[in-house]
């Protein structure tokens, strides 16, 4: 009889080890496991924007965050994909390099049964069901409102009726930030018979490039009034291509930026750059968001724009106080 209760209370351990042991198991799946391929770390808004993602997915909140950084390459995020499948993670996060190219990993990942979002840019595909949803800014209204804040500005300044002479410093090609911008801004400047475009040119997104486009610039062509740049390190460049050419930036030429990042807000208020078009960096509470609605069954909206607004000189050191990136 004493054996026989003996045996009973050892199965009974047993019995309860192996459900402590699933009991852990089961606690340590609770944690939503989320794949980020970021673009890289080429700009201040970029930075921020990985922040806002590392803030957002962390254990505290109930997520284990896999990141990865591309360094602008195309292979290398299409690699990140595969990885973050064949690691069977609950979702991915993709802010793609470029638009096209994603059909083939994208089918990879639908068949494994994990849902993508877009983060920042866009892609290009022949069947929307590839991807879940898409989280950005409005990258063709930020070009079309630079243009309008341009119109509002000269005309403020008593230059409205005479020919000016612009430049763009283009983002990376193929991007939905440069695609839309670029567009924005062509299609803005060219309602005007007083503007006139001199040249186009990438920058690739970055302080170094944004200098060596605007120096040729400055070189190839004598009288320039305005210089849009794509993004706000774009402009930092020009800036001190503007500077060593012996012209004053805000002043002798007119420069207008994108993103708006905390350092944007130092330059207006220097009077170095005139105008700065919001582009919202902090995705990571929205795609959060995204996630436990899934998660809940809830349809999710396919395009979801942020909330960005336009600043200049005038409202620049009011706002600084409030800028989070």
């Amino acid at each position: 009889m004493i054996k026989k209760i003996a045996a009973v209370t050892m199965i009974a351990a047993l019995v309860c080890g192996m459900g402590f042991a699933k009991s852990k198991k089961k606690d340590a799946k609770k944690l939503i496991t989320v794949g980020y391929a970021q673009v890289g770390a080429e700009s201040d808004w970029r930075t921020a924007n990985t922040e806002s993602f590392k803030s957002t997915f962390t254990e505290a909140n109930g997520y284990k965050l896999i990141f990865d950084d591309a360094q602008q390459k195309q292979e290398n995020q299409i690699k990140a994909i595969r990885n973050f499948i064949q690691q069977d993670v609950d979702y991915i996060v993709v802010a793609p390099v470029v638009e096209t190219g994603w059909e083939t990993v994208l089918k990879e990942a639908k068949k494994a049964g994990i849902p993508v979002i877009l983060s920042d840019r866009q892609m290009k595909v022949s069947d929307p069901s590839l991807y879940t949803c898409w989280v950005g800014g409005n990258f063709l209204k930020e070009g079309q409102d630079s243009v309008e804040w341009l119109n509002n500005y000269v005309k403020k300044i008593g230059k409205d009726k005479q020919d000016l002479n612009v430049v763009l410093i283009q983002g990376t090609i193929g991007s939905s930030a440069q695609v839309g911008r670029t567009q924005g801004i062509t299609e803005g400047l060219a309602k005007n018979p007083k503007y006139h475009l001199l040249a186009k040119q990438t920058g690739e997104f970055t302080q170094a490039k944004g200098q060596e486009v605007m120096e040729s610039f400055l070189k190839a062509y004598p009288s320039i009034d305005v210089v849009f740049c794509e993004n706000d390190n774009e402009a930092f460049g020009a800036i001190d291509a503007v500077k060593a050419a012996g012209k004053k930036p805000g002043k002798d030429i007119i420069i207008i930026s994108f993103d708006a990042v905390h350092e944007a807000f130092n330059r207006m208020i220097a009077g170095e750059i005139n105008c700065a078009v919001e582009c919202n960096p902090l995705h990571g509470p929205r795609v959060a968001e995204i996630i436990q609605k899934l998660r809940n069954g809830e349809k999710v909206e396919k395009i979801q724009y942020v909330t960005e607004g336009v600043f200049d000189q005038d409202n620049a050191a009011k706002e600084l106080p409030n800028r989070k990136y």
